[in-house]
């Protein structure tokens, strides 16, 4: 069973993320369950942080992801989740992410592709798999 959310869970999810992710900052993907068909993936989504302390550690931003994203929320497996084959599905995650963070691009470009500056939303974050 998947969970669904509201606009305004989205919305809320996505203000939260936006203080918390800036363009060229990377989340990493970790694969906790695949399907035993092999068509459908749970996903965990984490960045690092650090607290008042000055002590790192790894925020799950996975079910924050799920609603600014309009992604499934896995209540089974406890992760995004996502259907399909044949792609590079935390890939396919961070940039669904970037692109409902930053629908209309980023302010300022963040980086170049194929060589032209880029402030598409979709590659403002880089993903990295654990």
């Amino acid at each position: 069973m998947a969970t669904k959310f509201s606009a305004t869970e989205r919305e809320e999810a996505r203000g939260y993320l936006l203080e918390l992710l800036k363009p060229g900052d990377t989340v990493y993907t970790l694969c906790s369950h695949v399907s035993s068909s092999g068509m459908m993936r749970v996903l965990e989504l984490l960045v690092p942080g650090i607290d008042d302390n000055g002590r790192a550690f790894i925020r799950n931003i996975t079910r924050l992801a799920c609603m600014a994203g309009d992604f499934s929320w896995s209540d089974r497996h406890e992760g995004l989740k996502i259907s399909g084959c044949g792609m590079d599905v935390g890939f396919h995650a961070v940039y669904c992410l970037g692109r409902a963070l930053w629908p209309d691009g980023t302010p300022e470009p963040h980086g170049t592709r194929n060589g032209v500056p880029d402030s598409c939303g979709g590659y403002a974050i880089k993903q990295s798999w654990v």
